[in-house]
């Protein structure tokens, strides 16, 4: 969808079943949230005083149009505390395989700061770092704590680099392909389970229960 809008879950759905969207945030023990992602961001949330949770698919489209703080906001609206909520930005696309144009970087400028995000590449190209971007949104603007995750590597003051990704596309070469026999990451949180370790966790479910 890759867009602003936030669902409130309140009990589990078939797959398919579900309204479209790219974020889900909810509070009822036992409902799992899962989003499935190849090149954009998974992004995990939790509020674990308030055992309110929420899950992201972020692509640089919905993170320009706000869908980071949105999902903030609706966590918020089930009692969570920003100042308690914390994040975290799971694998995606790396900075030096993510080519982009002038389309796109004026579209991320345009919506706030974000220069440092970009590295030149070829003429009137740049790369761009996605995770970052994300975990900027969530902690500059929206005022979330975002925490490293398994697979990246902090540099700087939010950077997430160095992606462990499953998938992911390969622009800088030009090409659009899959590694084969791999699953595309299907990031899971549980209400119950992320709220009693005090964190976002991210894992590769092949069946999840519940929402996703």
């Amino acid at each position: 969808v890759h867009g602003p809008d936030v669902i409130r879950v309140e009990e589990p759905w078939l797959a398919g079943a579900g309204p479209r969207a790219d974020a889900m945030v909810t509070r009822q023990p036992g409902i799992a949230l899962g989003v499935i992602t190849a090149d954009c961001a998974p992004v995990l949330l939790v509020d674990p005083a308030a055992r309110v949770i929420g899950a992201v698919h972020a692509g640089w489209r919905g993170a320009v149009a706000g869908v980071l703080e949105a999902t903030v906001a609706a966590m918020a609206a089930l009692g969570a505390d920003p100042s308690r909520i914390q994040a975290a930005v799971g694998p995606c696309i790396r900075q030096p395989s993510y080519e982009v144009g002038a389309d796109l970087r004026d579209a991320v400028l345009a919506a706030g700061p974000a220069a440092r995000f970009f590295r030149d590449a070829r003429p009137d190209h740049w790369r761009f770092d996605l995770a970052g971007y994300c975990a900027m949104r969530l902690h500059g603007v929206a005022g979330v704590e975002v925490r490293a995750v398994r697979g990246f590597h902090g540099a700087g003051e939010i950077y997430a680099g160095d992606h462990g990704e499953a998938a992911h596309d390969r622009r800088r070469a030009g090409q659009r392909r899959r590694r084969l026999g791999q699953p595309v990451p299907r990031q899971v949180g549980d209400a119950d389970a992320q709220a009693h370790a005090g964190e976002a966790r991210c894992r590769c479910e092949a069946d999840p229960a519940g929402a996703a």
